[in-house]
């Protein structure tokens, strides 16, 4: 079974979630993505973080959420994706890269609007209080 190695940033507010629409794409992601060869967990956060919505993530506070892995949103049966999520401070201000159409704060009626793994993280962070 093949898996698509992907990092996270979680970043939630007054019950709802930080989320990424990509150019010509109609379905809502976590911010993130996948990592290079020889990348740590924070290096790629660090450097996607920044080349999606141009904000320095500050590494003395990453800080672990979760993995969470099922059917990779678009792929062939039996592709996975494992999703390791972080949260962490930033600084800067949020601003849409050439990449990415739109940012949107979600709560979790917005929950139809996002992958398949982040309607697992939705759950998730639901159960822990952190979105409504």
């Amino acid at each position: 079974m093949k898996e698509i190695d992907k990092i996270a940033f979680i970043e939630t507010k007054n019950g709802q979630i930080l989320s990424t629409r990509s150019k010509g794409k109609s379905t809502f992601y976590i911010p993130g993505g996948k990592r290079d060869e020889g990348e740590s967990d924070e290096e790629t956060l660090v450097r996607e973080m920044f080349e999606e919505l141009k904000v320095d993530i500050k590494k003395d506070t990453i800080n672990y959420i979760g993995t969470f892995t099922t059917q990779a949103d678009g792929a062939k049966e039996g592709i996975n994706v494992k999703m390791t999520c972080y949260e962490a401070k930033y600084s800067g201000n949020l601003e849409a890269s050439s990449e990415i159409e739109e940012f949107r704060w979600l709560s979790f009626e917005d929950i139809g609007l996002v992958s398949p793994v982040d309607k697992i993280i939705f759950e998730f962070l639901r159960e822990r209080g952190a979105l409504r």
